[in-house]
């Protein structure tokens, strides 16, 4: 792998903020053109942090918690409250606090604590002790190759999950099919039509499960689904013994109705899309997880291979006359299904939330499927999102195993997540971006309309700062936790002088605030002109996330989606992506995303998140295509004075065919020397191995592109460089390097446009 420096600059906080010195007054805030916010990675694993078997000490106050900026009084056994400034008593078992015995919350490394809140999630229900649930919700609407592929992928993913982990399936098509596992002499299914919305109480009372399915039965005995209860007998959530089984005891039962699974048998006429009620299957399967399993870490797994025609959260009609709604058509308010679409998934997102439940999606198919729409349900539960062409596709496959498996490759995924932030008197927060929903907690530090808001007497002030995230949440084991993070920063006058702020400015987080605030604007405000709103000199980098041309409404959803979810450096690179050069002259460098930086005998390697692009220069392609990387070093095959002819036609006409050697490229060449050949194989695979380490650390995986100077994939490469070289300047560029047939303007030239407006204003 290559000598790449990789730092991690979030540290141990996963904490990163758009300024490191902040103003003192609203008036010198209202200056600051990019906004006062931070970026946190509540439950990003750390192996630095401490977790300590005891519950945290709070300020009768303000309920921060103790933490290392809290000041200590040992003889009074006293410690006060850095945002609030309130003394309190330690409590007994804390007697022998002393400046050399120290508890860990107050030793100045660990910014970042975890406390254990909760012995393991103990939920009995029946017979079991569940600690998470998954509920795999099957699209059926497919063609053959591509449901083996997703029932393939379904298959592996129950075999990775933990034995304890609840397992239930639904599948849907024109139809909505839940699956009783617990029922094994026979396939057993309960089926809901597809054609209308259908409330919680009736999805529990079809199924017979929860309160609404409970009635009375002669003699006195309670009866559960029209099952007679003996007397003295406890009463069981016959739910879980019914539609959720452990995956020990399920595999099997899945395994083999899978296999007997068929793609929707209804028929569908000539010119006609399938019926698919993907709406429905997520509102049964929410209702399902709601009735058996409430505030108890579950995931709602669903794989959809198309697009909503039928009952609630439809997104188009079944004729294919019909286009499915572009950007154009949301913007013209031409989109018939879309808001009343988004409604239903708005309240399906809220029950979802109140059951403390996650919906996962991962979309594969040619046409949109509704991301759009589902987004809303998707992000407010703190889901996963994967979009891919295919369920066949590496990207599903590799990023569906990524979730369920175990190890370094595991995701580490997380239940009944809850983030509440304290700070210092003087701060407001005024809202938060991603994959969350508000509590609908008012205090005193949360703001109306401000964001910053100080009194003018710097003096009187304190010149710290401090912010407190506080993350509840319950691990893959069940154990429940509580991760503190205290962070303090300097308050600055900039009134004097502005250079200790700009000091502390991060020009990495503030571009991808910027990016999730105008991609948020966007989405909310109507009329809104991103271009206008925005600085110009930093609107060409986020095009992928401000201009929709030449993107789906999905598409743009999803970008948006994983823009709003991941850290600061994952962001960065979605918005300036990286490019590495590799040659035999040097080691691999990053160079400028330009297509000047294109040569023959270079390799580039491109991340630009989505995607993972290994891109070979004409030359190395030719030798590569010779076989010269798997030559033996001691094998003399070719003499010194042997040239490559390169593609040029001139020569082609002058040398008899026989004593030709054709490698279509630009010009001529000498043959590597055999002393080179074992350089050139460690020059081809070097790449290899940095791009395998993008994708082994990523998720959703990437797509890999490996293509060749010229070649029709090298679109993916072009697509993403400055067009410094055109068809108009072809004459200017040097042997080797390539051009782009595009009339945009390259960023010099806009750089050049920008100058003239500054001097002429």
């Amino acid at each position: 792998m290559s000598e790449i420096p990789s730092a991690d600059q979030e540290g141990i906080d996963s904490v990163r903020m758009t300024w490191n010195n902040w103003p003192r007054t609203k008036v010198e805030a209202s200056k600051c053109v990019i906004p006062l916010a931070a970026s946190i990675s509540p439950i990003r694993s750390n192996p630095e942090i401490p977790t300590l078997p005891y519950l945290p000490l709070r300020c009768k106050t303000c309920t921060s918690i103790m933490n290392c900026f809290s000041r200590v009084d040992f003889t009074a056994k006293i410690w006060i409250c850095p945002f609030c400034y309130q003394r309190n008593h330690f409590p007994p078992h804390y007697s022998m606090i002393s400046e050399t015995n120290l508890p860990a919350e107050l030793y100045s490394q660990y910014t970042t604590i975890e406390y254990t809140i909760g012995d393991k999630n103990q939920n009995p229900v029946g017979e079991f002790d569940v600690k998470s649930a998954f509920v795999f919700v099957l699209d059926t609407c497919m063609i053959e190759e591509e449901f083996e592929y997703a029932k393939s992928e379904v298959k592996r993913a129950i075999g990775l999950l933990p034995e304890n982990a609840m397992v239930g399936f639904v599948s849907f098509g024109t139809q909505v099919q839940v699956h009783e596992l617990g029922f094994s002499d026979m396939s057993k299914v309960y089926v809901f039509r597809g054609t209308k919305e259908i409330s919680k109480d009736q999805i529990m009372e079809q199924l017979g499960i929860g309160g609404a399915g409970r009635r009375n039965v002669p003699g006195g005995a309670v009866g559960v689904g029209g099952y007679q209860q003996q007397r003295g007998m406890p009463m069981q959530n016959s739910g879980v013994t019914r539609f959720l089984l452990p995956a020990s005891d399920c595999e099997f039962t899945l395994n083999s109705l899978l296999d007997e699974l068929q793609p929707d048998q209804w028929p569908v006429a000539p010119g006609s899309r399938a019926s698919r009620c993907t709406g429905v299957a997520l509102s049964v399967a929410a209702g399902l997880l709601g009735a058996c399993l409430p505030r108890t870490g579950a995931r709602i797994v669903a794989l959809v291979g198309g697009p909503c025609t039928e009952g609630p959260g439809t997104i188009i009609s079944k004729d294919m006359s019909d286009p499915v709604r572009s950007h154009k058509d949301l913007d013209k308010d031409a989109a018939p299904y879309f808001k009343k679409a988004v409604k239903f998934y708005d309240s399906l997102a809220k029950q979802l939330v109140s059951q403390g439940h996650v919906l996962d999606l991962f979309a594969s198919a040619l046409d949109q499927v509704g991301v759009a729409e589902m987004k809303v349900a998707v992000e407010r539960t703190g889901g996963l999102v994967v979009l891919s062409e295919s369920f066949g596709h590496s990207v599903f496959k590799d990023s569906f195993k990524r979730v369920f498996e175990n190890g370094e490759q595991s995701l580490g995924l997380c239940f009944n997540g809850t983030l509440e932030i304290n700070c210092s008197k003087d701060i407001k927060i005024q809202g938060i971006i991603g994959h969350c929903t508000s509590l609908e907690k008012k205090g005193p530090s949360v703001a109306d309309t401000v964001i910053v808001k100080k009194s003018n007497a710097p003096g009187s002030a304190n010149p710290q700062l401090y912010l407190q995230f506080l993350t509840s949440y319950q691990n893959p084991e069940g154990l429940t936790l509580l991760r503190v993070t205290t962070v303090t920063r300097r308050w600055v006058d900039s009134s004097v002088s502005s250079e200790e702020l700009v000091q502390g400015f991060d020009q990495e987080t503030a571009a991808v605030v910027m990016a999730r605030l105008t991609s948020l604007k966007m989405e909310s405000e109507e009329g809104f002109d991103a271009t206008r709103w925005l600085d110009p000199k930093s609107h060409p980098p986020l095009s992928q996330f401000v201009q929709v041309f030449n993107n789906s409404p999905d598409e743009t959803a999803y970008f948006r989606m994983l823009l709003n979810r991941e850290n600061i450096t994952n962001a960065a690179v979605m918005i300036q992506p990286s490019l590495i050069s590799y040659s035999f002259n040097s080691l691999p460098q990053p160079v400028l995303l330009d297509v000047a930086s294109i040569g023959a005998d270079r390799i580039l390697l491109l991340d630009s998140y989505f995607s993972v692009v290994i891109f070979h220069g004409m030359t190395i392609a030719q030798w590569r295509n010779l076989g010269y990387q798997n030559q033996p070093e001691h094998q003399k095959a070719l003499c010194d004075n042997v040239l490559v002819i390169i593609y040029a036609p001139r020569f082609l006409a002058e040398l008899p065919s026989t004593k030709t050697l054709v490698l279509s490229i630009l010009s001529l060449t000498s043959a590597p020397q055999p002393s080179l050949w074992k350089a050139f194989a460690q020059l081809l695979q070097t790449p290899k191995e940095d791009a395998q380490t993008i994708i082994h650390e990523r998720f959703p995986v990437p797509r890999l592109v490996v293509c060749d100077q010229h070649g029709s994939q090298a679109r993916f490469l072009l697509a993403k460089l400055n067009p410094s070289a055109t068809y108009n300047n072809a004459n200017e560029m040097a042997a080797g390097s390539d051009i782009i047939f595009t009339d945009d303007v390259s960023l010099q030239v806009f750089f050049e446009h920008l100058q003239r407006l500054a001097v002429q204003s």
